[in-house]
């Protein structure tokens, strides 16, 4: 099923592994420290000078493949890469493959008009602003997407924006210049017709930032979480995308591929998590041996290779599934790996957590942040529920 990364895939990646290795692990602490209070939001200097020697060294839209602005790989050669830059939190926004980014780029190259994406994807692509999603809402359980009580309501050439959202991944920042926000602007429509997206700008009047939201306390600035409010925001109806009723045709188109991405990354995160419990496990020494000569030890690491060799396995082939017959068809793959992915992460960084001991648990280590991240996402993007739920829908039919 599996085949060879093409020449121009390898060349890639071997760069890539180089840049990583000269200009992120050793610049990872100050990329990843919180900003202080006045800077908090704002972007990092040395962020940008390394996104701009990502961008002259040919690493950069890893993940695009609509056009001349990315590198052209498939789902299943990105995902091998994507697993070199996911070994740190610091690295996919240098290369400019960072969520929710990469998501809303996908978004208006398969759905935007030529305005909005000279207005908004262009600049995406080239580095110049960020973005957010704004999908999940506090009031109403947002994993069920029909829940969604936003209104997007026309008003003679504009649409005027009610409601509040939250968990919008990139809107504290400062770059943040626009918002996709779903909500219902057809509350009459069939079920899945009701919900429209459309392109919000970050300073269009009646739009708040309300409070940035933190994981297991951490901020992520200068990107961040954030719950926002919309107050009467009036946009031009040419900001709709696709067209009224279509928000949940866009919102499937959009988050297959970001679910698969986010796994391909927690790969490289446990591959590091292993790499480093090994070398903990063999220079820390308690009760007269080291920690590698104890026999429990030995098991979380052997457990550790089983884990990640599985983790790995359903992600390449939900990619090589969503190569060969597309998204929508893939979509069962897509689940299992989402299911799968975070899981078997998070239990390999959790042993090398606790390999570390009180380290483990430190800024010292990437291993704490890495954690509250892989958590994160058995809830974000759906949580583990939904896809089981959706898997057995789809198992039972197949078996009747």
């Amino acid at each position: 099923m599996f085949t060879e990364l093409s020449a121009h895939a390898r060349d890639l990646r071997d760069r890539l592994v180089a840049f990583m290795d000269e200009h992120i692990y050793p610049n990872e602490r100050e990329l990843l420290a919180p900003p202080p209070e006045p800077e908090k939001w704002a972007p990092r200097p040395l962020a940008l000078a390394l996104m701009e020697k990502a961008r002259s060294a040919g690493l950069w839209n890893l993940f695009y493949n609509h056009g001349p602005e990315g590198q052209g790989l498939s789902n299943y050669e990105y995902s091998q890469l994507c697993e070199v830059l996911g070994r740190s939190l610091a690295a996919p926004e240098i290369f400019n493959c960072n969520a929710p980014d990469v998501g809303n780029m996908e978004i208006l190259a398969a759905y935007g008009t030529p305005e909005q994406k000279e207005a908004w994807l262009r600049p995406l692509l080239a580095g110049e602003i960020r973005s957010c999603f704004a999908m999940t809402e506090p009031r109403v359980a947002s994993s069920d997407a029909t829940n969604i009580e936003t209104s997007i309501l026309r008003d003679g050439d504009d649409y005027v924006i009610n409601g509040r959202k939250w968990w919008a991944t990139g809107a504290p920042s400062q770059r943040c210049k626009v918002a996709i926000v779903m909500g219902k602007s057809e509350p009459e429509a069939a079920k899945h017709k009701q919900q429209s997206m459309i392109l919000v700008p970050m300073d269009a009047p009646g739009l708040k930032v309300e409070r940035a939201l933190s994981v297991y306390g951490y901020e992520h600035a200068p990107l961040g979480h954030a719950e926002m409010v919309f107050d009467n925001v009036r946009v031009p109806a040419a900001n709709m995308l696709l067209g009224e009723g279509r928000g949940f045709e866009i919102a499937q188109g959009r988050l297959g591929p970001g679910r698969i991405h986010h796994c391909m990354r927690f790969i490289g995160l446990a591959e590091r998590a292993l790499e480093i419990m090994c070398a903990r496990a063999r220079n820390r020494v308690a009760f007269g041996s080291s920690l590698a000569e104890m026999g429990g030890v030995r098991q979380l690491i052997g457990q550790s290779r089983c884990d990640i060799e599985q983790a790995r396995l359903v992600t390449l082939k939900a990619a090589w599934m969503m190569d060969k017959v597309g998204n929508k068809a893939a979509r069962s793959e897509i689940a299992v790996a989402k299911i799968v992915v975070p899981t078997l992460a998070g239990i390999v960084i959790d042993r090398a957590i606790q390999v570390h001991g009180g380290a483990g648990l430190s800024q010292d280590f990437f291993l704490a942040e890495a954690f509250a991240e892989t958590r994160f996402l058995r809830i974000g993007d759906g949580p583990d529920e939904v896809h089981r739920e959706a898997l057995a829908r789809n198992e039972l039919s197949r078996q009747h």
